[in-house]
């Protein structure tokens, strides 16, 4: 099991994280120049380009046999994960002693961009039009190929999927958003409990129980639906254990900077717990982490006659090279069970 409790590792990112890091943009001219300062212990080296020619780094540590690939902002408009990785890189260039039996046990991966086209647009999609997330069969983007390369190349244990999710997403039974979900992804339509899935289970349980003592309430799981084009489901189809980490909403906390914390602290102890775990049988209990659902608008406006509410949702988008977020109605005919993350009730 790991050492690392819940208190320990809230301290750790409060001690290391990325202050030049913040908010909801982040693209390769806000990372770029961040890593040198990790060159002295990471190995850092551009591995190929993106469809419009802007780099892809990759960085590496540790001297393990076990063997864990991240990568994040593949969509390029969810940045969270790309911010917990940094302040990750902190603490091991920093060289946070407690942190050394994980170099010690683990070889890591890290890939933090990468759809730089995508995060300097901010979209979800590449230079190209094409979802990285659901081009794994054809790879018809540089960076999927790429992608494909890396992976088969370092031959890891476990991946990491980093990915943000939208503030619709509430934990089922509760109304509370769902901070932070997770998936041990299918591979393939009947959804079978394959040793690989039961491994990634595994792992996601551990993170599962340091995150309920400090969110409790506030972590979902995705549906396993097999998608037969996306990445996670056909990385876990051919043996690479997947944790697919969603970084949801958390109240008022548009920037992230809060989701930021615990995705930190879930991508963290998930790694402690690979570098100190032998045995991945036990996965039961993952069926206990509530389904996400689907209950919220970003705002409500409520009147009398409820058939008259109204619901709206922010929309992200670059102006005048800034991110600017502006509210767009919903429509949505019925907004019975519906919770808005600001509700404004009017009288008439």
């Amino acid at each position: 099991m790991s050492t690392l409790n819940s208190e320990f590792l809230e301290q750790l990112f409060t001690q290391y994280k990325e202050e030049a890091l913040f908010g909801k943009w982040i693209t390769l001219n806000d990372i770029e120049e961040l890593f040198r300062k990790h060159a002295s212990l990471f190995i850092v080296s551009k591995i190929g380009t993106s469809e419009e020619g802007r780099p892809i780094y990759q960085l590496k540590i540790g001297s393990g046999q076990k063997k864990i690939m991240l990568w994040s902002q593949m969509h390029g408009n969810e940045a969270t994960g790309t911010k917990a990785l940094f302040d990750l890189f902190n603490c091991f260039t920093e060289q946070c002693k407690e942190l050394s039996f994980i170099l010690e046990n683990c070889t890591l991966l890290f890939i933090p961009m990468l759809n730089p086209d995508g995060a300097q647009a901010f979209t979800r999609v590449n230079a190209n039009n094409v979802d990285l997330n659901r081009d794994a069969v054809d790879r018809v983007a540089k960076e999927s190929k790429l992608l494909r390369a890396v992976l088969e190349d370092f031959n890891p244990q476990f991946c990491f999927n980093l990915h943000d999710q939208r503030t619709i997403f509430n934990v089922s039974g509760t109304t509370n958003p769902a901070t932070i979900s997770f998936l041990a992804p299918s591979e393939e339509e009947t959804r079978k409990l394959t040793e690989g899935r039961k491994q990634t289970m595994n792992v996601i349980i551990a993170m599962n129980d340091i995150l309920q003592q400090q969110i409790p309430g506030f972590i979902g799981r995705y549906t396993d639906e097999f998608y037969p084009t996306a990445t996670g489901d056909n990385f876990q189809k051919l043996g690479y254990n997947t944790i697919l980490i969603e970084s949801g909403h958390y109240p008022n906390d548009y920037n992230r900077e809060i989701s930021r914390k615990f995705t930190f602290i879930a991508i963290l102890s998930g790694i402690s717990y690979i570098a100190t775990t032998s045995i991945f049988d036990s996965f039961e209990r993952y069926f206990t982490i509530p389904n996400n659902d689907t209950i919220f608008y970003d705002v409500i406006h409520r009147y009398k006659n409820s058939e008259n509410d109204i619901a709206f949702q922010y929309k992200d988008e670059i102006i005048n090279n800034s991110l600017v977020s502006s509210l767009e109605k919903v429509p949505e005919k019925s907004l019975n069970g519906k919770i808005g993350h600001h509700e404004i009730v009017f009288e008439s």
